[in-house]
């Protein structure tokens, strides 16, 4: 089986590869003018070797006027449309050459927009605040190349190169070293469901790339039953995993790939090919598909159900995806604390489709739980933080109950210092594609009552303008001593009592106490019993009577905004 991208020979030259199906010749171009038509190789694939050196420029001819950058460039000039440059992937000097990585259960994640922290260099600086928080990982959203200088990366069109305006390969290792070097493991967002909509070329010399069959919200599927594609993903990963020393992928939307045999083949071989380091798969995945979850398979699941159950109980909001939790949030909540999952098998309203597989045998590190991401901030129309939208106590009794509850916990940058900042949805497109992104968006917005009117739609921020990334920045909040003050303890909390006894957690139950409050028990590893109680109503609840002094409380047991923990031995 070919492999892509460029193979370092041992005399001074390159030999370089192209997939391309569709065209009978293709000349590979080295910037300086050099040509060299590239030979046949089988299979659609095409090869040429020429002397080239760390740094060269090239790309592919594919007919005059059409020059295309090699899929598998891990680096580009000129932005996506511009010169791939030759990389010496081993170049690089690693400092913390030692590191094994950290078992899944010690995960506390903070996930981190790169661009808008200041560029790898911007997250390194990060690093040792949140070090000393109580935060144990990291996870860039996608890092990969994408049309201009601003995205949130989802729109990424060559998945091996790293984006320009956030710095170098080298950058990046080094941001990873210095994580290492604290004791941080860093996770990387990979995007495998499709492509952008500017600067991917493929469909011009390889359409078998695409399912033209099976579509997704962004276009036609990717064609993983097609081995030159399958193998494209799975070594795009393995870089990600063994190049550059990531301690774990997060893969976006698998849903959307439609192929549970890809999925199972990609994480046995990622485990494989990296024996000798703890390496962390986590999937979001609407299907709430437990079978994926299971021993030697992927780690976690994003659980969407705990954020969105969580989001009604603490903002009252139904519209959009909120209307499947809307119906006894209370209970919802009760069986996502004690099952893992909402959905495991039920039909959401206004769906046709049952939704979800049991839960309840998985370990309880097999959900990663979080009340913001990405995701939750930057979809809504103008990009608005729970600080703003939800009661300042509800939200503090929420956050104990991530934090200290056996799921695994993520964070979005900012909410460890109250930030009020918007994270807004940005990018940096131009002309025609610029206008239709703008106003496919408030339209988007239109079946919400806040935003059915054209004025109010004509309000949502331009994702092209810069001032819309520049306003996407984090800020601490007016109170950002107390919410530090809050995660610092509660992190503290869950390092030295939840976590050397949650590796085989379950649940053994959940109740209901009343509107907005629940309480859930696990059995842990060594036997004790942890139980935590939630108040996010407006009346007052019977919390459980425990033999133990709580481990942490906040505001009056069972009265509205109060949380408590118990550890029984």
């Amino acid at each position: 089986m070919q492999r892509w991208g460029p193979e370092w020979l041992e005399d001074g030259r390159a030999c370089f590869r192209l997939w391309a199906p569709d065209r009978t010749a293709v000349t590979l171009e080295l910037a300086g003018g050099e040509r060299v038509p590239m030979e046949p190789a089988g299979d659609g694939w095409f090869e040429a070797v020429a002397v080239a050196s760390a740094g060269a420029r090239y790309r592919f001819s594919l007919e005059p006027g059409l020059a295309v950058a090699d899929p598998a460039s891990r680096v580009q000039s000129g932005g996506v449309h511009g010169w791939s440059v030759l990389v010496d992937p081993k170049r690089y000097s690693w400092r913390c050459t030692e590191w094994r990585g950290r078992p899944w259960e010690e995960a506390v994640i903070q996930e981190i927009h790169a661009g808008v922290a200041g560029g790898f260099t911007g997250v390194s600086e990060m690093l040792p605040g949140l070090a000393d928080l109580g935060v144990t990982a990291i996870e860039l959203m996608p890092v990969a190349a994408f049309s201009g200088t601003r995205n949130w990366g989802y729109d990424g069109v060559l998945p091996y190169a790293v984006a320009e305006s956030y710095g170098s390969p080298d950058a990046l290792k080094a941001l990873i070293d210095r994580a290492h070097e604290l004791g941080l493991m860093v996770l990387l967002d990979v995007v495998y469901n499709h492509f952008g909509p500017d600067g991917n070329y493929l469909g011009a010399y390889a359409s078998r790339f695409f399912d033209s069959r099976t579509e997704t919200p962004w276009g036609g599927a990717v064609a993983v039953s097609e081995p030159a594609v399958r193998r494209f993903f799975i070594d795009n990963a393995r870089m990600w995993l063994e190049e550059y020393r990531f301690d774990g992928l997060r893969f976006d939307a698998v849903h959307a790939i439609g192929d549970t045999g890809f999925l199972d083949e990609m994480a046995a071989e990622l485990r494989a090919a990296v024996p000798e380091r703890h390496i962390h798969l986590v999937l979001e995945n609407e299907h709430n598909d437990s079978d994926r979850l299971k021993p030697g398979g992927y780690d976690a699941q994003w659980n969407d159900d705990f954020h969105n159950v969580l989001h009604v109980l603490l903002t009252g909001e139904s519209e959009g995806y909120y209307a499947g939790f809307a119906d006894e949030p209370t209970a919802k909540l009760a069986r996502c604390l004690g099952e893992g999952f909402i959905y495991q098998g039920e039909t959401p309203p206004g769906s046709d489709q049952a939704r979800g597989k049991p839960s309840s045998a998985l370990p309880t590190t097999a959900f990663v739980a979080f009340l913001q991401n990405h995701d939750q901030i930057g979809n809504r129309a103008l990009g608005e933080r729970l600080t703003l939208l939800a009661d300042a106590g509800k939200l503090r009794a929420a956050t104990a109950l991530l934090l200290l509850c056996p799921q695994i916990p993520l964070l979005f940058m900012g909410d460890e210092s109250g930030s009020r900042s918007p994270f807004l949805f940005f990018t940096d497109f131009h002309d025609a594609l610029a206008d239709a992104v703008r106003e496919g968006r408030r339209r988007e917005f239109a079946k919400f009552a806040a935003f059915a009117g054209a004025e109010a739609r004509a309000r949502i921020p331009d994702p092209n303008d810069e001032d819309t990334f520049l306003q996407s920045a984090p800020r601490p909040g007016p109170d950002a001593g107390e919410w530090q003050a809050l995660y610092r303890e509660l992190l503290a909390l869950r390092r030295q009592a939840i976590v050397p006894r949650l590796k085989g957690a379950h649940g053994l139950g959940a109740e209901v106490l009343g509107t907005g409050a629940v309480a859930a028990r696990w059995r842990m590893a060594d036997g004790a019993e942890l139980a935590l109680a939630v108040n996010l109503g407006e009346a007052d609840a019977r919390f459980p009577r425990l033999p133990s002094e709580p481990l942490f409380a906040l505001g009056e047991p069972g009265a509205p905004r109060s949380f408590a923990a118990w550890l029984t031995p």
